[in-house]
């Protein structure tokens, strides 16, 4: 089952995105904030079972998604590792600001919840090739 590294502090979006997940078959691990993300990445990794993918939030407390995406990506070795971004206040350039920061992809909330799935299915058949 893979698993899912889901940031996000809105109790609310936490848990309809963690049963979005579920009801497809993902098994996912919860943060509530960008530094909370990091460290429970990092951990996962540590112990040999690196998320598959994780949704991170961009507008979090403490350091932003953004930030928490680049020491992600900072970490070493962990590029291969899907980061889709996900906001509630979608700015011009903000889908720019993402990918710079190394995000592979972009969702704006609300979101409906096929639209999730089918991005992560998305991102898997690309990994496949």
């Amino acid at each position: 089952m893979p698993t899912v590294l889901v940031v996000e502090d809105n109790s609310d979006n936490m848990v309809l995105i963690t049963r979005v997940l579920e009801k497809a078959g993902y098994q996912s691990v919860q943060a509530d904030s960008g530094e909370a993300g990091v460290e429970r990445f990092l951990e996962m990794v540590n112990m040999g079972q690196p998320p598959d993918f994780v949704i991170m939030d961009i507008q979090l407390p403490g350091i932003s998604g953004l930030e928490a995406t680049r020491k992600i990506r900072e970490s070493g070795g962990n590029g291969t590792i899907p980061i889709i971004a996900v906001t509630s206040y979608a700015l011009k350039g903000d889908r720019e600001r993402a990918e710079q920061s190394g995000c592979t992809g972009y969702i704006e909330k609300p979101f409906n919840p096929v639209t999730l799935v089918d991005e992560l299915r998305t991102i898997i058949e690309k990994r496949k090739k």
